[in-house]
C-alpha cells in the first residue's frame, strides 16, 4: 500500500476534476473511485495483515449511484461488532488521521444513546450486582433508537445536533444533549446501536469490525482493568455475559454489513488506507492540496 500511496503521489492525476454539480461529472467521480477502490482491494490482498476481510459485492454500484443521485446529503458510515473488536480504536485512528489532514469527518459513539440506567444502579449497589441480577444490558431496548435515528436524520440533512452523553463512570448516568456534532460531509457512527431499528436504515456505509476471539479476551481484560477500574474475576465474568449478548444482539447482524474488516489490522498500516483515499479525493488537476 506504501507503493502505491507513493505512486499516487509521483505521478500526475487521471483526471481533471469534475463538475459535481453536473451528472455527467458525478459520474466521472463514480467511475473513477470504483477503479481505485478496487485497486486497493487488490494491493490489500497482499497484505501480511489485510484490513478487509469481506466486501457484499453490490456495495460499490449501489454506494456509487447514492453519490451520483444524492450528493447533497452527508455520508453516514456505521461501525459496529463485538465488545472490545477494534471498534473505538480504529474510530480513534480515523479522527486523528482525518483531523490531521484537514478532512470533514464527524465521529460520535452511538452508546451515548444508551438509556439511563441509574436509578436501577442505585438500587442494586453497583453496575456489577445490576448485571449479575440478569439485567440484559446490551439489549437494544436499551438504547435511546428514536433519538438515535432523529439526530442521524438532522446530521444528513446538513443539520448541526447536540447528543447525549453516557458516563462510563459506573454511575448509569446520561447528560441529555451534552456533546455537540457537526453535519460535516461525512458521519462516522460507532456502537452496537448502529445495527438495530430505523437507524441502521440510514447508513450508507455498513462495516463490521471482526476480531478473533484470543486477541478479543486479551483486550478485554486489559480495558476492564486499566479504564474501567475492574478486578480481572468481574471483567472475566462480565466478557462471558458479553459473548452471550452477542450472540443474540450482534453476530446474526454480521452478514448486514457491507463490509467487515479485521480489528486487529495494524494501525500504521490502516493509516495509510485513509492517506490515499484522501489523495485520490483530493488530487486533481488545477485542484492539488
Amino acid at each position: 500500500m506504501n507503493f502505491l500511496l507513493e505512486k499516487e503521489f509521483e505521478n500526475s492525476p487521471k483526471i481533471s476534476k469534475p463538475d459535481f454539480s453536473t451528472l455527467s461529472g458525478r459520474e466521472l467521480l463514480g467511475v473513477y473511485l470504483y477503479s481505485k477502490f478496487k485497486q486497493i482491494l487488490e494491493y490489500d490482498k497482499e497484505s501480511e495483515t489485510p484490513v478487509f476481510q469481506s466486501i457484499k459485492a453490490d456495495f460499490m454500484p449501489k454506494f456509487t449511484k447514492r453519490l451520483i443521485h444524492y450528493p447533497e446529503k452527508r455520508i453516514l458510515i456505521g461501525i459496529s461488532g463485538e465488545s472490545a473488536s477494534g471498534k473505538t480504536t480504529i474510530c480513534n485512528t480515523i479522527k486523528s488521521v482525518t483531523e490531521l489532514l484537514n478532512m470533514p469527518v464527524e465521529i460520535m459513539s452511538a452508546d451515548n444513546y444508551f438509556r439511563d440506567i441509574s436509578a436501577l444502579i442505585k438500587e442494586y449497589g453497583s453496575f456489577d450486582k445490576l448485571l449479575a441480577s440478569g439485567f440484559d444490558v446490551d439489549s437494544p431496548d436499551n438504547f435511546d433508537m428514536e433519538q438515535l435515528y432523529t439526530d442521524l436524520e438532522m446530521l444528513s440533512s446538513g443539520l448541526d445536533v447536540k447528543i447525549p452523553q453516557y458516563l462510563v463512570n459506573g454511575t448509569g448516568i446520561v447528560v441529555p444533549k451534552a456533546i455537540q456534532k457537526r453535519s460535516k460531509k461525512i458521519i462516522v457512527v460507532e456502537g452496537m446501536a448502529t445495527m438495530h431499528g430505523k437507524a441502521a436504515d440510514l447508513f450508507d456505509i455498513k462495516i463490521y469490525v471482526d476480531i478473533d476471539p484470543k486477541i478479543q479476551e486479551k483486550w478485554f481484560i486489559y480495558r476492564a482493568k486499566t479504564s474501567r477500574n475492574q478486578n480481572e474475576e468481574n471483567a472475566r465474568k462480565q466478557l462471558a455475559y458479553v459473548r452471550e449478548a452477542s450472540k443474540k444482539y450482534i453476530l446474526p447482524k454480521k452478514d448486514n454489513s457491507d463490509i467487515i474488516i479485521n480489528g486487529a489490522v495494524s494501525l500504521d498500516y490502516f493509516k495509510i488506507i485513509i492517506n490515499y483515499i484522501y489523495k485520490i479525493t483530493n488530487n486533481y488537476s488545477g485542484d492539488r492540496k
